[in-house]
């Protein structure tokens, strides 16, 4: 008899864990990088890119993303906000990827990449949802800390820098039209950080997430 109670009072008390725990992270700024480890966070190819250095990621060499794994939203997302604070040097090309999932090898097939760009070749530069609404002026120094903080509410991406608005994208109807395959456009996922090349060094600290849905 006590063992029949027992089981539905576990299960219950499970329940009641994961509930609270889902409240915990819903609607809050969590900080989601410790600064110490990779915990939470999962690399395929070429993870000799992504360094932990005096409590920064460093993103040094061949192509490579670094995904989010974590329990803040199930790594899996709607509505959400994302900021770092981010330092490029000189000629660095980085992104941070959102509504992605994880990949082995190439480039992110699901999903937007918010650039990181000062001074790279590639005109498209910082806070541009890349290649389809880009940004060519500049706004910070590389070598220079900065924020860039990514809202996403339903169907619009606005990126910040240093509390600046610099783009605000809103997603056409047609890039969610039934049976399309390409799978650049929002819907939900995870966030990642990419290696563009070996001549790029870029530093990331302070990574939070606010997950709404």
């Amino acid at each position: 008899m006590k063992k029949a109670l027992l089981l539905p009072a576990l299960i219950c008390l499970l329940v009641v864990s994961l509930a609270l725990r889902s409240s915990h992270y819903k609607g809050g700024w969590v900080k989601i990088f410790d600064g110490k480890t990779f915990n939470g966070w999962k690399v395929g190819e070429n993870a000799g890119t992504f360094t932990i250095e005096d409590g920064t990621i460093k993103v040094a060499g061949p192509r490579a993303h670094l995904f989010y794994e974590g329990p803040v939203g199930n790594h899996d997302f709607k509505n959400f906000e994302w900021k770092a604070k981010v330092k490029t040097m000189p000629g660095a090309n980085s992104g941070m990827f959102i509504h992605t999932a994880y990949q082995e090898k190439g480039w992110p097939s699901k999903g937007y990449e918010i650039q990181v760009n000062q001074t790279h070749t590639d005109w498209r530069k910082t806070g541009s949802v890349y290649s389809f609404q880009d940004v060519k002026d500049t706004f910070v120094k590389d070598g220079e800390w900065y924020t860039q903080h990514i809202i996403v509410k339903d169907n619009n991406v606005t990126i910040k820098v240093n509390d600046k608005t610099i783009n605000e994208y809103t997603e056409p109807d047609s890039l969610r039209a039934p049976g399309r395959k390409d799978m650049r456009h929002l819907s939900s996922g995870t966030i990642a950080l990419q290696g563009h090349d070996p001549k790029s060094v870029i530093y990331f600290k302070d990574i939070m997430l606010k997950v709404e849905d």
